[in-house]
């Protein structure tokens, strides 16, 4: 039985700041280990290294055609720069396609957004020198927003390390008007380890103990949040799935993993499968859950609706569906793109589905100014105007929020 009062509980004390192999990764593995224990249940701690970085200085200037610097952060694990710096051409890439990376070798690009895998991947086959990731939207609020903190994922600095620095978007947006044509950057940090740990407990199978079926969660949290979504969420669900085969013991062995240095590149679950190598073969089930609540987006919710249509189509009934689109909340849905189109027009394809509505929220309807909150409504219009061209007419729309309904 779901215990909401037990589950929020949990949920409040967990949703802290708790990055991989940090302290507050180590409380919190604690939380989830008493929690577990309070059951009667043994739980202990799978210990595992994690890469881990400290920047000493990050620096951005303009050195032609005029003389600006810029404050930025440096992105971990991207190595250092030589004294005294890069000096270098400037590229704005946008979003790196492959067109926008012909001749870009010994140069500094600019490139929308975090770096990516596959963004990643083309730039050590391009060679630049150094690159310069765009944080947040030209419309956040200075002071109330942090620049981005972040580290690339271990499958990307094994390709080699090409240093880099995080620029807010709005200093990026005057680079690019103002010509900027050769900067430099400084970037200086210091790599080492750090220790992360799995969370791990089990509930004996009373008929087949030597079939397991894993629960699996990550409890770590990116820099500047509380993780209560992303993924206290999932840990707690997990927990309440724990709690209820205490009372209701299961067939098969349960196994119950909160996995630690998720958000650094799955690295608690691979950490795992390695110190388990020899009982993989007994593993016959997994279930992950990386946030409750959520809404599917982009290509895995072709997946997700393909689910509830088979379960619609079992039970002789219409699934009534509303589609999200991201508009700027930068939350859920599907971004205003002919691709994304073509994936809601897959979507209304499929037996026993009915798309009757399609949706947005405002980010930013309560403040002063506007502005945003104009493009956003202009990205939902675009949006609808593309499924338009595929044919498809959805008749329920709906975009607003709180201060969008009084205004």
């Amino acid at each position: 039985m779901y215990d909401v009062k037990r589950a929020y509980s949990l949920l409040e004390r967990i949703s802290f700041e708790r990055m991989g192999g940090t302290e507050n990764e180590l409380k919190a593995a604690n939380i989830l280990k008493e929690e577990i224990e309070k059951c009667g249940v043994n739980a202990h701690f799978e210990e595992f290294e994690v890469d881990h970085s400290d920047i000493l200085e990050a620096t951005l200037e303009v050195v032609e055609p005029f003389n600006k610097k810029y404050n930025v952060t440096g992105v971990k694990m991207t190595g250092n720069t030589p004294d005294g710096g890069i000096i270098a051409p400037l590229v704005y890439v946008e979003d790196a396609t492959d067109a926008n990376l012909i001749d870009i070798e010994g140069k500094i690009v600019l490139i929308n957004g975090r770096i990516m895998h596959k963004i990643y991947t083309k730039l050590i086959d391009k060679k630049p020198a150094g690159f310069i990731s765009i944080s947040g939207s030209v419309y956040d609020d200075l002071n109330n927003t942090d620049l981005d903190v972040f580290a690339i994922r271990q499958k990307d600095y094994e390709l080699g390390k090409i240093p880099g620095v995080a620029i807010r978007a709005i200093d990026a947006q005057e680079l690019v008007n103002l010509n900027a044509k050769t900067v430099k950057i400084t970037l200086k940090q210091n790599e080492g380890k750090l220790t992360s740990r799995n969370v791990v407990c089990e509930i004996k199978g009373s008929t087949y103990p030597d079939e397991i079926i894993a629960f699996t969660a990550h409890y770590d949290s990116v820099k500047f949040s509380t993780g209560a979504y992303d993924n206290a969420s999932g840990s707690v669900g997990i927990m309440e799935l724990f709690h209820h085969f205490v009372e209701n013991p299961p067939k098969r062995t349960l196994r119950f993993i909160w996995c630690g240095s998720e958000e650094l590149g799955l690295m608690g679950s691979k950490a795992h499968v390695a110190q388990h190598k020899e009982e993989l073969d007994k593993y016959k089930f997994c279930l992950n859950i990386d946030m409750i609540g959520v809404i599917l987006g982009k290509e895995i919710a072709v997946e997700a609706a393909k689910a509830v249509a088979v379960e619609a189509v079992k039970a002789g009934k219409d699934a009534r569906i509303h589609a999200a689109i991201d508009t700027g909340m930068s939350r859920i849905g599907f971004n205003d793109t002919a691709e994304n189109a073509d994936i809601v027009k897959e979507i209304s394809q499929l037996d026993n589905i009915e798309i009757e509505g399609i949706f947005s929220h405002y980010a930013t309807a309560d403040c002063e100014d506007k502005a945003f909150a104009k493009v956003q409504k202009e990205r939902f219009d675009n949006f609808i105007c593309l499924l338009g061209k595929e044919g498809i007419e959805i008749p329920l729309k709906h975009m607003s929020n709180s201060a969008g309904a009084i205004e």
